[in-house]
């Protein structure tokens, strides 16, 4: 199946300095209007490998009620596990449409596969970006059609990555759970628990003549419980705060998390999905490689029962994770 990827309009847009129109944002979308300038957010940063556990749920806590995001370093993860799945995602982009093409999404394959769109659009606008779909956990979950046989070490270097990921994810759950006075592991086994899936996806941002009026992404909250996320070294992730869309300072190494919907209902609203959206750049190719932790599809998600009483009212609906996806990805009221 043919994909009228983002990679060829940019290689003919960089002749001509110009973006087609579907790529134009409205005035009060294009980031060189709308990002506060000069200034870098710096996103709580949190040490993993800390003894004290009670001060890390404090920190994951705080950051996750005001935030909605923040970096985790010393996570466990070696760098060179993370150098080489970016090393493979690369080399899946760098090569030819049509081997690219061998995996592209089909209506059948739902969201795994290679392929441009996603979500409806408003206005019918598209985002500077190409990616790569597929689950890397539960094994029952996988479907290897999805993934890269070229390079040949793409396999090897995902299932790594996923091995030690789950660890981290492990953790955080746990800290959640413990910050808002839950036992540790209810709030993963209210996400699913073993049956949680890890979605990978690869975002390719090529360069961009007109950084200033497009967008990689457009802003959203994720409708993962968390999503878990690799950047190259090319700035591009927003955050909106205080009225403001800023830059997010990386750190090297660190992951960045993100607090998704999931979590935000789960948690009956004390944790805050965080609103985000990504820029591209003129000269240089954006990369960022995250794991969306989803809830399997039959699942039902709710506010958890012991955080919901008379003072504290259900603020959000009980639904399976598939009818709230569709409403999510056709812009339909939850």
């Amino acid at each position: 199946m043919e994909v009228d990827g983002v990679q060829a309009v940019a290689s003919i847009c960089k002749k001509v300095d110009i973006i087609p129109s579907e790529f134009i944002r409205s005035e009060n979308e294009q980031p060189a209007i709308t990002t506060l300038h000069g200034v870098v957010l710096e996103v709580p940063v949190i040490d993993l490998s800390d003894s004290d556990e009670e001060k890390l749920v404090e920190l994951v806590a705080e950051s996750s009620k005001n935030w909605g995001i923040f970096q985790v370093v010393n996570h466990g993860i070696p760098d060179e596990s993370i150098s080489k799945l970016i090393e493979v995602g690369k080399k899946f982009f760098e090569l030819p449409k049509e081997e690219k093409e061998v995996i592209a999404k089909t209506p059948e394959s739902g969201i795994e596969g290679y392929g441009t769109s996603l979500e409806k659009e408003i206005d019918g606008k598209k985002g500077w970006v190409d990616h790569l779909f597929h689950r890397v956990w539960p094994p029952s979950a996988i479907n290897y059609k999805y993934w890269p046989k070229n390079p040949p070490s793409y396999r090897e270097a995902n299932e790594k990555y996923a091995e030690k990921l789950r660890e981290v994810s492990d953790k955080l759950f746990k800290y959640l759970s413990l910050g808002i006075g839950l036992e540790g592991h209810e709030m993963k086994a209210a996400a699913g628990g073993d049956d949680l899936i890890y979605m990978m996806k690869i975002n390719y941002y090529p360069p961009c003549p007109r950084p200033d009026l497009a967008l990689g992404v457009a802003a959203h909250t994720d409708m993962s419980t968390l999503t878990i996320l690799v950047p190259n070294e090319v700035q591009g992730l927003q955050v909106f705060r205080d009225d403001n869309w800023y830059d997010v300072k990386y750190i090297p190494n660190a992951l960045i998390i993100h607090i998704g919907d999931q979590i935000e209902i789960m948690s009956n609203g004390k944790y805050k999905a965080v609103f985000h959206r990504t820029t591209v750049n003129k000269e240089k190719t954006r990369m960022s490689w995250p794991v969306f932790l989803e809830p399997p599809a039959e699942h039902e998600v709710g506010p958890i029962s012991k955080l919901v009483n008379e003072e504290n009212p259900s603020k959000y609906k009980t639904k399976k994770f598939k009818d709230y996806f569709y409403c999510k990805l056709n812009k339909l009221p939850q």
